[in-house]
């Protein structure tokens, strides 16, 4: 993990989809930064473990149990975290995730419903509870998470597509929306991340076939998105909102 943010020490992050993978990563690299983290989902015991790993290491951190589909429980982690820690200075929207392969047609409107709530309503949820209190002090740095699956089609579901343009878009109108409040909305969209899960379900030959799909001639890494998720919390991108970066090995979007 590389770069140093000062501006990010005591500020209060609050990290979704923070119990494993990227989201866990990223709660740790703003912990790294000194910032008091709170890492929310709906794994106790994982959220347990990046808890013990980040204060572990010196750093500050709890963790809120909710399903953020829930409305009511994305507002019962906001009062955590306030009790705890004050307001959030920075939102990493990162929960989601349901883009397995399924035929169009055989797409039922259940799943439909599932990956759409999933993958943006979810966005829509959190940034609403956290919103009008960074709207209201006239500061805060909301990051949300896309896909390479958002920016141009894939083999990833059809619901799982439309959901991660959907994030792009809800970016682009928050950040004009609330620029004037003092409040930047950014988006990173990560192409295929060699995460836990995918190492334990992806084999080693379909690995390296996916690596050489991208200029870099490799998978990125959940470290790749949280050095991204930093810059653009931090007041080294203090002129950046509405922005999609597309973190993705150099295999560049249409």
């Amino acid at each position: 993990m590389s770069g140093t943010y000062p501006d990010l020490n005591g500020k209060v992050v609050l990290v979704t989809g923070g119990s494993r993978g990227i989201g866990a990563r990223t709660a740790h690299a703003f912990a790294a930064q000194g910032a008091r983290v709170c890492v929310v989902g709906r794994d106790a015991e994982a959220l347990d473990a990046v808890v013990a790993g980040i204060t572990g290491a010196g750093g500050t951190a709890t963790r809120a149990v909710a399903d953020v589909t829930d409305s009511a429980a994305v507002d019962e982690a906001r009062r955590h975290v306030e009790s705890r820690f004050g307001p959030v200075d920075v939102l990493a929207v990162f929960a989601g995730g349901q883009g397995l392969p399924v035929p169009t047609v055989e797409l039922t409107e259940q799943r439909w419903r599932e990956v759409v709530d999933s993958d943006l309503t979810s966005v829509f949820l959190t940034v609403r509870a956290f919103l009008p209190g960074m709207v209201e002090r006239g500061r805060g740095s909301v990051v949300t998470m896309s896909s390479a699956a958002g920016r141009q089609p894939s083999q990833a579901n059809l619901a799982y597509g439309v959901a991660n343009a959907g994030v792009v878009m809800l970016t682009r109108h928050l950040a004009t929306e609330v620029g004037p409040s003092g409040v930047r909305v950014n988006c990173v969209a990560p192409s295929a991340i060699l995460t836990e899960t995918t190492q334990a379900r992806m084999p080693a030959a379909v690995r390296d076939k996916v690596a050489a799909l991208h200029p870099l001639n490799r998978m990125g890494t959940p470290d790749d998105i949280a050095d991204t998720a930093l810059f653009l919390a931090s007041d080294a991108a203090s002129w950046l909102t509405g922005l999609t970066v597309d973190v993705s090995g150099g295999r560049v979007t249409n």
